[in-house]
């Protein structure tokens, strides 16, 4: 981790914008890292507390997740085994490779906001005590979720689940989850991405009493009802651009799958954005205000029912293209940041493979949904695009009917040609040699 000098200035540049500057360096796990080489990095993050003491929070591919002091760099001030297993002890590597294969790893995490504790931990903290809910995602699409807080050092409890989801589905809504991001609205928005480009935007409410709870036997055995995830919409990215076939060629259909990471955007809390190895996706969820109407409402509030069913789904625009078509040379983007600042003012800033960055400007807001006159334009574009094409069929049709007549053409002026051959050759043997010649010359400047 680098640590840079503060800014002041005018423009708010470094140490008043010297030349040069000197930056601290601070390694963290750097022991742990290098006496366990099996061991890699799978997500970190910053702990979301700004009063505390800074935490950095790493997870590993032996399905721990450490929390990390600056002051104390090297050595955890927490560790929280988040295995599946009701083993909690160390993962050896033959179960770790087993509960790789069965998705039973963990592949990201993310912080939801501030909150009161659950009754069930209530007894345990004191009474103005906050927690900041953990979300763990697995790679076979599960949730858990834990509670942490840094009242008297960091503390933690015991990962639950896996937090049911609603509409249930045969799939589980896939089994190649890779990114968990938690929206800061009320109430929290989950987005869960996986490789295939596909994101579950889910609502995090607790469930009924009613429902069953059979899906989360781990959970700890209180009164308090279940946290549960209702997915309100599911949205697949094209990664790449789709070339348009000719009318006798079969479309081509390529599986293209990259780990997705998720970004949340600090100048709009209802937008996040994509970065993957085919540039950056941002996307705005216009829906949340209305939810949130409809969930302060009466039960017996059918306008605000219909309202949010009408609602227009969220917007996704792809902002930064590096992978035009499926043939293209990968480039992921490797750095990505959202700054605001008087210079710049809001920027998104992106780092590419080859080292190239790119900035480009960004709404504060999302912008809104297009009007009604871009679909009828797209579909008057279709329109002639179709009428195109049967012109263009009609043209080659007709262009086919003249070669055949052109080649017809030619083939009777060469047959009259032979035979005015023929006679012209019949008539000279036929009369006397000079006079042969003059009526020969004859023909020949009449023809």
């Amino acid at each position: 981790m680098d640590r840079f000098p503060s800014r002041w200035g005018k423009r708010s540049e470094f140490e008043g914008g010297r030349s040069e500057i000197n930056c601290r360096t601070i390694p963290v796990a750097e022991r742990f890292f290098t006496s366990s080489p099996s061991v890699n990095l799978r997500h970190a993050a910053w702990y979301p507390s700004e009063t505390d003491e800074p935490h950095l929070v790493l997870l590993t591919s032996d399905n721990t997740i450490r929390f990390y002091g600056l002051k104390s760099s090297q050595t955890p001030a927490k560790i929280l085994p988040v295995s599946q297993s009701e083993d909690d002890s160390s993962v050896h590597p033959p179960v770790c490779s087993y509960a790789a294969s069965l998705g039973e790893i963990a592949v990201a995490f993310d912080f939801g906001p501030v909150s009161s504790p659950p009754r069930q931990l209530a007894a345990q903290c004191s009474k103005d005590q906050l927690v900041y809910p953990l979300y763990i995602l697995y790679e076979n699409g599960e949730t858990y979720v834990s509670y942490t807080s840094q009242a008297n050092g960091v503390s933690l409890s015991k990962p639950v689940g896996p937090l049911p989801m609603y509409p249930a589905a045969e799939d589980n809504y896939g089994y190649d989850a890779c990114a968990i991001l938690c929206l800061p609205c009320v109430p929290s928005i989950l987005v869960i991405a996986t490789e295939t480009g596909t994101l579950y935007h889910c609502v995090v409410l607790e469930s009924e009493e009613e429902e069953e709870t059979g899906t989360v036997e781990k959970w700890i055995r209180a009164t308090e009802s279940v946290p549960a995830l209702y997915v309100f919409e599911c949205v697949e990215l094209e990664l790449t651009l789709k070339v348009a076939t000719g009318e006798d060629e079969e479309p081509q259909e390529f599986d293209f799958t990259c780990p997705i990471r998720l970004h949340r955007d600090p100048l709009c809390q209802h937008r996040y954005h994509c970065t993957h190895e085919a540039g950056v996706h941002s996307v705005g969820l216009i829906w949340v205000n209305k939810l949130q109407k409809f969930l302060q409402s009466n039960e017996e509030d059918k306008d605000s029912l219909q309202e949010l069913a009408a609602e227009k789904r969220c917007i996704v625009e792809h902002i930064l293209c590096t992978r035009p078509l499926l043939t293209s040379q990968s480039a992921p983007v490797r750095g990505f940041l959202i700054v605001s600042d008087l210079s710049l003012g809001a920027t998104m800033i992106c780092i590419t493979t080859t080292y190239e960055c790119i900035l480009l400007p960004l709404l504060s807001s999302i912008r809104p949904p297009s009007p009604p006159l871009r679909a009828t334009q797209k579909n008057k574009q279709l329109e002639e695009l179709t009428l195109c094409r049967e012109e263009r069929k009609s043209l080659r049709e007709a262009a086919e009917r003249l070669a055949d007549k052109y080649e017809d053409a030619k083939y009777r002026q060469e047959t009259i040609m032979n035979r005015v051959k023929k006679v012209l050759g019949s008539l000279q043997s036929q009369l006397p040699k000079s006079v042969s010649e003059e009526k020969l010359n004859t023909l020949h400047t009449t023809f």
